[in-house]
């Protein structure tokens, strides 16, 4: 053996050493207490998300006019807004659209950072030079600011949205997937790659990929966080879902004024809901970061 060479059975046996360390880690993620509590509300609004139609007690749509601005009682546990339409209904049946743009979103924002930070830190080099130039030209940009300007642009339909946010995270989601193939593409199982004559392409995504994949996730489910507030930030606005459709942003943009005339239940339990949901990404990413720095 040349002194050069990687020993095959070394190399698989860091493999096999860090499948165990993955599989403790999850172990150990389920039972934190602040990941149960993230992932139970989280659960919760997923489930809105895909049956809130048989779980609401009224339509979200159906307007009345002999209920309208009515306080939270047995009839209408969150009361009625401006249209008499209930407002439990609207909550929870407006899980849905924040639910499919903010994973779609982040997932895409996720997909296309893993690629450019993979090439940028394995070739290094010319190629980390000019993809670094486009990545820290976009983020010296105000990125809500970008978002805005590009969703005006293109319109507010739910994919232009995904779009959008997908674009927005990929330069941060690369910069912390380059950050993290610097330092892997320097160990021994990399090199036996090579030595094998395995291409560019399967070391980054075969060999490098698996072994980042700590910090991606922590990047995904961070990401989730900002996402929620970016899309309730743009239906606040009038850039996101379109009325009579239930959606929390939507329903505080409506509501809002309503506040002063006394009405506080028409925007409390909207924010309520977002609130509830950035907490539980919060809790579950903080959970991931930290037996992973732990």
């Amino acid at each position: 053996m040349s002194a050069g060479t990687v020993p095959i059975e070394s190399v698989g046996a860091v493999a096999a050493g860090r499948r165990e360390l993955r599989g403790e880690l999850v172990a150990r993620l389920v039972r934190s207490p602040l990941f149960v509590v993230g992932a139970v509300i989280l659960l919760w609004w997923i489930a809105c998300a895909i049956f809130g139609s048989a779980i609401a007690p009224h339509s979200p749509y159906a307007q009345n006019l002999e209920t309208i601005n009515r306080p939270p009682s047995g009839a209408h546990l969150f009361g009625t807004d401006a249209l008499g339409r209930d407002m439990l209904s609207r909550v929870i049946v407006g899980a849905r659209n924040i639910l499919i743009i903010v994973p779609l979103a982040t997932a895409l924002g996720t997909f296309l950072g893993t690629a450019v930070g993979l090439v940028m830190g394995y070739f290094r080099g010319p190629v980390d030079d000019v993809l670094g130039r486009f990545v820290e030209a976009f983020l010296a940009l105000p990125l809500i600011v970008t978002g805005l300007l590009v969703v005006s642009a293109v319109g507010h339909s739910n994919v232009s949205l995904i779009l959008v946010i997908g674009l927005v995270f990929t330069p941060l989601i690369a910069r912390t997937v380059r950050a993290a193939v610097l330092l892997e593409r320097e160990l021994d199982y990399v090199a036996a790659a090579r030595l094998r004559g395995e291409g560019a392409l399967y070391i980054m995504f075969v060999e490098i990929l698996p072994n980042v994949l700590a910090p991606i996730v922590v990047e995904f489910t961070v990401r989730l966080g900002y996402a929620i507030f970016f899309v309730a930030t743009l239906s606040f606005l009038a850039l996101g879902v379109q009325p009579p459709s239930p959606d929390w942003g939507l329903d505080i943009s409506q509501n809002y004024g309503q506040v002063t005339a006394g009405f506080w239940w028409e925007v409390l339990f909207d924010a309520l809901a977002i609130a509830s949901l950035i907490v539980a990404v919060s809790l579950i990413a903080d959970s991931i970061q930290g037996l992973l720095e732990g």
